[in-house]
């Protein structure tokens, strides 16, 4: 008796694992083809950073076409936003998640947009200053354990 029922569990999971397999392929080849578009539209522009913040779409002031355009999902969440001047205007960018932090405030920069995506960051008068590294809770755990104090 026992043993059929794991042997039904150890089924589902298998059935649930195969799934979440051709799922997750999916998923990529249409992230890989988002990533093309995206590089393919890229342009380079010099723009001096304002603000930057995590915060909600709805409050990022961004144009009411790309707020009818995202899931409400995607407009609770918060994402990474910078406010830059480009030329004469002021515009409001969403930045990607991996170069966010790298992004200097108050500094002039050449980004590479793609319409109001920032997807990198090079500094225009010498290079950019890296952030520290943040320690996870395991890593400050294991200080703590050693007795090393930051």
């Amino acid at each position: 008796m026992l043993g059929r029922v794991l042997l039904i569990i150890a089924i589902i999971l298998l059935i649930v694992m195969v799934v979440l397999y051709f799922l997750g392929k999916k998923a990529q080849k249409k992230k890989e083809e988002q990533d093309a578009q995206v590089a393919a539209a890229a342009q380079s522009v010099s723009m001096l950073i304002i603000d930057k913040k995590r915060m909600r779409l709805k409050d990022a002031g961004l144009p009411q076409q790309v707020l009818a355009q995202t899931n409400k999902l995607m407009q609770r969440s918060k994402l990474p936003i910078v406010k830059a001047k480009v030329g004469s205007r002021v515009m409001t960018f969403i930045a990607d998640e991996k170069i966010f932090e790298e992004i200097p405030v108050k500094k002039e920069v050449k980004a590479t947009v793609s319409g109001i995506y920032i997807t990198g960051v090079r500094g225009i008068r010498g290079s950019l200053e890296q952030p520290a590294k943040k320690n996870g809770f395991w890593q400050k755990m294991l200080r703590k354990a050693r007795g090393e104090e930051k």
